[in-house]
């Protein structure tokens, strides 16, 4: 039977032999140290049978990424995810559900973008404006493309007077693309490297930050460039700082630019109809979003166990895999322990993070604003990102000791299609901030399978990536190791500092 299929099969087993399989299990402790970790059974058994019978991950999901959609930071679409998710939380009896809001900076979304070839023949193209990119003048723009990618700063001088109002082609066309995912942690013990593959570079005669007041000054309408991407899928970030009377700034879908380029090159360069309107906001924060199930032990209920995802998305498509499906089983983790009358020692609380894809800001501003007794008081962060598909385990930081504990929490859950705790850290998620300040912070290991080569910040990312049966599953993880944090005698151990 497979994974999926014996997945299934378990949402159809009764209360009892939930727990029944959550006590066999919990016998397969990997380590002396594991098999010593207490593992409250009873409530594993009623969180999977909460999340396995009645989950409610699948639909906010797509209400989610179908209904609200794209969420980059400061836009109004990421406030409208906010405002779901807090008064969801205050649905479901969550306590304090609120926006905090943080300084970001202007917020900014597309209005419409439409750009095509209309000689020498008609192609719709595929691209996307860089985030916070500004309009182009008037809205749109037509005329022969200018291609500058061999072109040296004196060459660019000379051609100033054919830049003004014109659309250009700032980049060599594109000859290597994204074909690989990073090795998969959690799987095979002989996995350790944890980073991000290599970029692949897109290549101009000059360095972008020459390139850029060169074409400023020339008072250039548009750029173009190509995605590093191959088959139509596009990688679009952007920059905050970007001036809003800059020129308009778009990727083109590789194989796409490439024609253009080469007509160019060619002495025909081609001709080209580009609209791009875009709006800034004037609300300069944007907020994380915060609720708790209040602990109810005295000794223990001011300490937090967080857990949390970041809410952000890039703008080329929904965020399903960057990162709505961590945000869902987040969500979906608080729902579960609510549902099943969930009474914490400790106080278990859930963080949705604003601006993760400008550097970890809606994280490290709620650190920022906590004391030193705050500080004291996290118990520990479970943190689900990146990647996407099932959760197979944790980075575990370099951390031993919370090691041995997430080995006995990690095997009632073995029929679960779980992998394995790694001992190595990850970076670029937001947890980070918090490890770095010393606090016992970790991150889910998920499946990278077509995520580093597909969908992470591309117009690919929409939720048929995604399973019903798999945010499920990052659910119950969630909610299990969050519950048995709450329950420890002690808080989860901070690494020794070296």
């Amino acid at each position: 039977m497979s994974n999926r299929l014996q997945l299934l099969a378990f949402a159809l087993l009764p209360h009892a032999a939930l727990g029944l399989a959550g006590a066999l299990t919990t016998g397969l402790a990997s380590s002396p140290a594991a098999a010593q970790e207490p593992v409250d059974l009873a409530m594993t058994a009623r969180i999977r049978e909460e999340g396995l019978q009645r989950s409610q991950a699948q639909a906010l999901f797509h209400e989610l990424t179908d209904r609200i959609g794209p969420r980059l930071t400061g836009s109004p679409g990421h406030d409208r995810a906010a405002a779901w998710a807090r008064d969801l939380f205050a649905e479901w009896g969550l306590s304090g559900s609120r926006l905090e809001p943080f300084e970001f900076g202007r917020g900014w979304s597309v209005d419409k973008m439409a750009i095509e070839m209309t000689s020498p023949f008609y192609m719709p193209l595929t691209g996307y404006p860089d985030g916070w990119s500004p309009a182009v003048p008037g809205g749109v723009v037509s005329g022969r493309v200018v291609y500058v990618g061999d072109a040296t700063e004196s060459e660019i001088q000379a051609m100033a007077g054919s830049l003004r109002g014109a659309i250009v082609l700032t980049h060599q066309p594109q000859t290597g693309y994204f074909d690989e995912d990073r090795p998969q942690p959690g799987l095979d013990a002989d996995v350790a490297r944890t980073g991000n593959p290599q970029g692949i570079p897109v290549r101009s005669a000059l360095p972008l930050q020459a390139l850029r007041p060169l074409l400023q000054r020339a008072g250039v309408a548009v750029t173009l460039r190509p995605s590093a991407y191959r088959d139509g899928t596009v990688g679009v970030t952007g920059a905050l700082a970007r001036a809003e009377d800059g020129f308009a700034s778009i990727v083109v879908a590789a194989e796409q630019y490439n024609v253009l380029a080469r007509l160019a090159e060619s002495g025909e360069a081609p001709e080209l109809r580009v609209e791009l309107r875009t709006s800034f906001e004037s609300e300069t924060t944007t907020p994380n979003v915060i609720a708790e199930i209040p602990g109810t032990d005295p000794a223990l209920r001011d300490e937090i166990v967080l857990i949390g995802a970041h809410l952000d998305s890039w703008h080329t498509a929904v965020g399903a895999t960057d990162n709505g499906d961590g945000a869902i089983a987040a969500m979906e983790a608080m729902r579960i322990l609510a549902a099943v009358g969930a009474r914490p020692r400790r106080t278990i609380r859930v963080a949705l993070w604003s601006g993760e894809e400008q550097g970890l800001l809606g994280a490290r501003a709620y650190l920022a604003q906590m004391d030193a007794t705050a500080r004291e008081r996290l118990s520990v962060f479970l943190n689900d990102d990146p990647g996407s598909g099932r959760s197979l385990g944790f980075y575990m930081q370099n951390n031993t000791a919370a090691k041995a504990i997430f080995d006995a929490w990690l095997e009632p859950l073995r029929d679960l299609d779980v992998g394995r705790n790694v001992i190595e850290g990850i970076g670029s998620t937001d947890h980070v901030p918090f490890d770095e300040a010393g606090l016992p912070a970790f991150t889910v290991i998920k499946d990278f399978e077509a995520y580093d080569e597909r969908t992470r910040h591309t117009n690919a990312d929409f939720p048929e990536r995604m399973s019903a049966e798999e945010l499920s599953q990052s659910a119950i993880v969630l909610a299990h190791f969050a519950w048995q944090a709450a329950q420890r005698d002690q808080r989860v151990p901070r690494r020794p500092v070296s």
